[in-house]
């Protein structure tokens, strides 16, 4: 099958889905061949900044000291100091629906064991550990990049997801975000585009339209 370019499809699969009540995510799924995913380094887990921006509020949470803390206030949508991080454990309740909420962890870097000694049972299996940063730096930077970032995990499947904008963003943007996506994913693998069988656009509820 001839390629087709990511405007074509991504207008096609568009006019296919009936017009929701709600804003649909536009998605890519990604079907993984010739890979032993048993083995670690061939999974893909990675956080993969979009031109273009998901189209919707990312939230990123920062455990830190109060000095780090500072430089953030304003830019991260969470800020936890080590003393409520105690108290953050003592809630799980509390804890799971932080997880829920919040799209991207960042920690101060001696932070990390405790986060991962506490909270790790919580984070690790939604694939939400923090990214530790060197203790003193300023987060500013980072928080904005995660802001316009997708997290992308194949685990053990063979076939995954990724979501590349909503409905409503222009399609010129979308294909744009869709090249970079796939851009990324090839060079994470090891035999490249030989490793990919296919590819589908699809928004929420509508049909997949075969990319690759």
């Amino acid at each position: 099958m001839a390629d087709r370019s990511s405007l074509e499809v991504i207008n096609e699969a568009v006019a296919k889905s009936p017009a929701r009540a709600f804003g649909e995510t536009v998605e890519l799924a990604i079907n993984l061949k010739e890979l032993d995913l048993t083995v670690p380094k061939n999974r893909i887990e990675d956080e993969v900044p979009l031109p273009n921006g998901r189209g919707r509020a990312v939230k990123v949470a920062l455990f830190a000291t109060p000095e780090m803390l500072q430089k953030a206030r304003g830019a991260a949508d969470l800020l936890v100091a080590p003393a409520e991080l105690d108290e953050l454990v003592k809630d799980k309740r509390a804890a799971k629906k932080l997880v829920t909420e919040i799209d991207f962890f960042l920690a101060e870097a001696p932070l990390m064991p405790t986060i991962g000694k506490r909270l790790g049972v919580v984070l690790g299996p939604r694939g939400k550990m923090p990214r530790p940063i060197p203790p003193g730096s300023d987060p500013g930077n980072l928080i904005a990049a995660l802001k316009r970032s997708i997290r992308v995990r194949s685990k053990g499947n063979r076939t995954f997801h990724a979501p590349v904008g909503v409905r409503s963003m222009p399609p010129e943007q979308l294909a744009q975000n869709v090249d970079a996506v796939l851009q990324r994913i090839v060079g994470k693998l090891e035999r490249g585009r030989s490793n990919i069988e296919s590819v589908y656009v699809k928004t929420s509820m509508g049909p997949s339209v075969r990319l690759w």
